[in-house]
């Protein structure tokens, strides 16, 4: 879990407090001192947030019950984040919410983002406020092997243990447009749009079966506009409190690169979102 002291951030410790409670799971908190300033601003720093993670550290222990252990690393901040997942070989990285803005979304370029883009660990951004364990997830796929890795890091962190889970689909109908353009009448559209969604259905299930997943609801929503839109209108409709979506797509090869529908979700989501990195990052 990365803190910045925020309110943002204890949000976010409050999920990390839930769940490791939820699994069993121990927990390091980590704040990141700049070591980019005065030798004596970042002594100063570095004292006052040690002594303010180890009270919060240890008010996790004595009094909601959670291993945790806490640290303070000097450097870049996303930097800094990256290093010690690594170092201390994390399941999973919790961050608050990224800061938005009432004329201006500021989410690119920011430590999470840049921390999610180079992560090679599940990312959990803890968006909503935490009432208790995770009761609904929806995971987003795109039948790609990168959304696949998103359905097995579900499984591997064992969520569908704990809460019902959910598949999102939003498939293409890339005739559609045309058949307007040709004067089809509104039967044939029909006609082509169910024959999409039907292709579209096979297609989900076999790649739920291929990955043993049996999700209590499957749902198929037609690309009209924004897929990021279509997959936060899917999460509200079935009252997930997570959404889980992976940080490539079928588009987004470059290891570099953060997918751009993860990102737009990351973006506008009001709820939990938990960003996998294809396996082979890891």
């Amino acid at each position: 879990m990365a803190t910045d002291f925020s309110e943002r951030s204890d949000r976010a410790v409050r999920r990390a407090m839930l769940l490791a409670n939820t699994f069993g799971a121990s927990l390091s908190l980590v704040h990141v001192v700049d070591d980019d300033q005065p030798r004596r601003i970042v002594e100063a720093e570095r004292q006052a947030a040690e002594a303010l993670l180890a009270e919060q550290a240890r008010s996790l222990r004595e009094i909601d019950g959670v291993a945790c252990a806490s640290r303070i690393v000097l450097g870049d901040p996303f930097e800094g984040i990256t290093a010690a997942v690594r170092e201390d070989d994390a399941d999973l990285l919790i961050v608050g919410p990224h800061r938005r803005q009432a004329l201006k979304d500021v989410f690119v370029g920011t430590t999470a983002e840049r921390t999610i883009r180079t992560s090679d660990r599940p990312v959990l951004m803890a968006n909503g406020v935490p009432a208790g364990p995770y009761r609904h997830v929806l995971v987003a796929v795109d039948l790609s092997k990168c959304s696949g890795d998103a359905v097995r890091a579900v499984q591997a962190l064992a969520l569908e243990s704990e809460a019902a889970v959910s598949v999102a689909h939003i498939f293409d109908a890339p005739a559609s447009g045309f058949l307007r353009l040709a004067s089809s009448t509104e039967d044939q559209i029909k006609d082509y749009l169910a024959e999409e969604e039907e292709r579209a259905s096979g297609e989900l299930n076999a790649f739920l079966k291929d990955l043993n997943l049996k999700p209590v609801q499957r749902i198929l929503k037609r690309h009209q506009s924004s897929v990021a839109m279509s997959i936060n209108e899917a999460a509200r409709e079935a009252s997930a409190d997570l959404i889980v979506v992976s940080t490539r797509g079928r588009t987004g090869i470059a290891k570099t690169l953060l997918g751009s529908v993860a990102e737009e979700i990351l973006r506008i989501s009001d709820r939990d979102v938990l960003a996998v990195p294809p396996h082979g990052d890891k």
